[in-house]
């Protein structure tokens, strides 16, 4: 075989080596292509499986807020309740404190009598204003010299006591016709607690309340009132 030959046999050679190599390296970049492409599609298989979950984390979350807007209605029609319950207690009591102040009227000369106070006549529903001040006195029983201003009460407080004493504080300032008088107060109510009632003797004021089917002075014989 002469040297040419040899040549490009060896050339040959080479050519098949090389295109062996070739296709070893095209098999091998294709199973890298394929892996790629598992790994791709695994890929893309999570952020499904994530899509899916946020998309299922957000229906959570607007079920929550559906449930919160749920809550939040039935607390705001609660509350709605409660303030109309309360308005209703609130008018209650008010029409009660009318009844107590019907029901003290008829009796306030006798029983005031009874304690040696001379009193004759009752005037309901007093009230003046003067300026930025007011008064307003459920019932004023009167005579010559002496006045009894009596607030009613469904349920006394010792904050209706207090509120009392100031009304009487101004009363002759702002019922000037009576500047000359002696000034006592009382109160009356269907409810009285005993330490309420207590303190109000404390303060010099009577306490009227009920007895039975008739109402009565509660202090005691040798009560001495305050005088204004």
């Amino acid at each position: 075989m002469s040297a040419v030959a040899d040549d490009i046999w060896a050339i040959l050679r080479e050519l098949a080596q090389s295109q062996n190599e070739l296709t070893k390296s095209q098999k091998e970049t294709d199973r890298k292509f394929q892996d790629t492409d598992k790994k791709f599609q695994d890929t893309d298989k999570k952020f499904q499986d994530t899509d899916k979950k946020f998309q299922d984390t957000d229906k959570k979350f607007q079920d929550t807020n559906r449930k919160f807007q749920d809550t939040d209605k039935r607390f705001q029609d609660t509350d709605r309740k409660i303030k109309e319950v309360t308005v209703s207690i609130g008018r209650l009591g008010n029409r009660l404190g009318d009844f107590i102040e019907d029901a003290v009227r008829p009796a306030a000369v006798r029983l005031f009598q009874s304690r040696g106070i001379d009193v004759h006549e009752v005037h309901q529903s007093v009230s003046s204003q003067r300026g930025s001040e007011g008064i307003e006195i459920d019932l004023l029983v009167v005579n010559n010299s002496e006045i009894v201003a009596i607030e009613c009460k469904s349920n006394l407080s010792v904050d209706d006591v207090n509120e009392h004493l100031a009304r009487l504080a101004k009363l002759k300032k702002l019922l000037p016709a009576y500047a000359d008088k002696r000034v006592m107060g009382a109160l009356a109510s269907m409810v009285i607690e005993n330490n309420v009632a207590q303190y109000a003797y404390r303060k010099g004021l009577y306490v009227i309340g009920q007895s039975g089917d008739h109402l009565e002075i509660r202090n005691s014989e040798t009560f001495s009132a305050a005088i204004w």
